[in-house]
């Protein structure tokens, strides 16, 4: 039996957030009317709309700041943290020296070191983008040791009993098998590097979608705040479908990447 145009809608993977997100805007106006809110507590959602169109050219270029800080602490978590992962999980002398000390670090405030990244390096874009690593950093070490921690034993000892090199070990069964794992990481880890930007630019900055919230917060203009809120939200969705796809292109075999099962969901 065919399914009807609202049927297909609902049903479809893309349009279910979005209908979420008009049901939660719905949902927000109702509350604003019903309860009388002020203005200067919660903006209605059409003065933020208005907002973004109004101050879109602004908006747009503190975000490409922040994105470039996201993307530089990203890409460093990924340059640093997964040789990292394989010589913790390959080495258990590294293992007894070095991941204790970085779960410490993960309980160091990164709020309360960023002022040094100042002191040290000024007010550009290197602070924002230390501040995205340290974020970013500790789940790409953790999910890729948990992905080759995982590996089945005995698929690496049936290997080695056909004389496989250990590179071809790692490369045909080590490596596939942890993918998943690296990839559940790396989108913690890009949606966290949007975070530890922003830090960034709260501690010093002149511009940035943080700065732009710091400027908005002294001037109680809530509507601009939500906006650069709205924009920090769609960097963070945009990095995580760029991660998502990049997986589903390097391991389309996965069974995460399966959607038959949910066909009739």
């Amino acid at each position: 039996m065919q399914r009807s145009w609202f049927s297909r809608i609902v049903y479809s993977p893309w349009a279910r957030p979005v209908l979420l997100i008009a049901l939660l805007i719905l949902l927000w106006q109702l509350v604003i009317v019903v309860f009388g809110i002020k203005p200067y507590l919660i903006p209605a959602p059409l003065a933020v709309v208005k907002t973004l169109v109004a101050e879109w050219p602004r908006l747009f270029r503190e975000t490409l700041v922040t994105t470039y800080a996201t993307l530089g602490g990203f890409a460093l978590s990924i340059a640093f943290g997964i040789p990292m992962a394989l010589l913790i999980a390959y080495s258990r002398t590294v293992e007894s020296f070095v991941y204790p000390l970085l779960v410490f670090s993960q309980s160091v405030p990164k709020v309360a070191i960023a002022p040094l990244f100042v002191v040290w390096f000024g007010f550009g874009i290197i602070p924002k983008i230390i501040a995205a690593f340290l974020l970013a950093f500790f789940p790409v070490v953790v999910s890729t040791v948990v992905g080759f921690k995982s590996v089945e034993r005995d698929m690496i000892d049936l290997a080695r009993s056909m004389k496989a090199s250990r590179l071809e070990t790692f490369m045909r069964i080590s490596l596939p098998q942890a993918l998943p794992s690296v990839f559940a990481g790396l989108k913690v880890s890009v949606t966290l590097a949007v975070v530890g930007a922003v830090v960034g630019e709260f501690v010093g900055s002149n511009s940035g979608i943080g700065y732009l919230l710091q400027i908005a917060n002294g001037n109680f203009d809530l509507p601009l705040m939500f906006a650069g809120l709205t924009m920090l939200s769609l960097v963070g969705v945009i990095l995580f479908a760029l991660v998502d796809l990049v997986e589903r292109f390097m391991i389309p075999w996965h069974a995460s990447q399966r959607h038959d099962f949910s066909a009739t969901a």
